[in-house]
């Protein structure tokens, strides 16, 4: 559809309608915000420990710690930008987005998921760096690379989404262009136009598989050194401390990459709507619950130092001990 058919026009500023779940009755509007509410809760409140506790304790100033209140950082952002609105949604019943609001929203949710992916890839090859090249690490790893790795993932994720985001700014809606989606996806408020939608399809599968495939490649690939270079220690307990310190960051990947698939197997699947909206939903909140989680449940270390924030002895009882 051309976009001289749209009550629009292009460069103008509609209003953007948030359809949410479309077959979600009213009554079920209250018990999804709670749910979404506790989930938002959990992510704040398990990645501010998280936070905190790698700021505050120095024996865990170490660069995979680093990495991991990057990450931290990045999921409290991820869900600030989508989380909110949704919220507002099932309680409010506001569903209208401006046209500048939607485009920032689907800009910073692109980027922060880019920085994600990327940031893994950092964890990944500190890692490969630690078990493949021990004795290089304090060289390799120091705190000026630790801070260009950091702020090269963050980058690169600030500047990949632009184009689409100008390419989609440009593109032609009606005066209330209704998005089928709890929040502004790029491929929902592309199917929002009444412009040729192709080319902003291309374009987004293509950064998808940039930010997706590319990432994932260089994780395998340095755990295909780890694995080897691990499988050729021969004590068996040192086999098995060298993977235990993977153990969190793999169980990490594995959660933010299973997200990407639901969403995709959501998208791709002949379902309801309301199955493709939900996938993407379950992509934006998974990885963030469950990532502070793995680290507080499988990093003795991170465990250690949360419970001291928490729990703090009493200087007198200490000592008794």
């Amino acid at each position: 559809m051309e976009a001289t058919t749209c009550n629009g026009s292009v460069g103008g500023s509609p209003v953007f309608y948030l359809v949410g779940l479309p077959s979600l009755p009213g009554s079920l509007f209250l018990p999804v915000f709670f749910i979404f509410l506790l989930f938002y809760l959990l992510i704040l409140t398990g990645n501010a420990l998280i936070l905190v506790a790698v700021v505050a304790e120095p024996s865990l100033h170490k660069p995979m710690y680093f990495f991991l209140i990057n990450l931290s950082a990045l999921d409290i952002l991820f869900t600030t930008t989508t989380v909110p609105k949704m919220l507002s949604l099932f309680l409010l019943g506001d569903h209208f987005l401006s046209f500048t609001s939607c485009l920032l929203q689907m800009y910073l949710f692109q980027s922060f998921t880019c920085s994600e992916a990327f940031i893994l890839v950092a964890m990944a090859y500190d890692r490969y760096v630690a078990i493949c090249r021990p004795l290089h690490y304090p060289v390799h790893m120091t705190p000026q690379t630790n801070v260009a790795l950091a702020a090269s993932a963050w980058l690169t994720a600030l500047l990949l989404p632009i184009p689409a985001v100008v390419q989609t700014s440009h593109m032609a809606y009606d005066n209330v262009a209704r998005i089928y989606h709890c929040f502004c996806d790029h491929l929902a408020l592309v199917q929002a136009s009444c412009s040729d939608t192709a080319p902003q399809t291309l374009m987004g599968f293509c950064i998808a598989m940039v930010v997706s495939s590319l990432p994932l490649l260089l994780v395998l690939l340095s755990y295909a050194h780890i694995v080897a270079s691990v499988l050729r220690i021969r004590s068996r307990e040192g086999r098995s401390k060298a993977f235990s310190t993977c153990t969190s960051h793999l169980l990490v990947v594995g959660t933010y990459y299973s997200s990407i698939a639901i969403a995709y197997v959501a998208y791709r699947a002949d379902l309801p709507l309301d199955f493709h909206i939900v996938g993407n939903v379950v992509y934006a909140i998974l990885t963030p619950v469950l990532n502070p989680l793995i680290y507080t449940l499988r990093n003795k270390d991170v465990k250690a130092a949360i419970t001291k924030i928490t729990c703090p002895q009493d200087p007198e009882n200490a000592g008794k001990h």
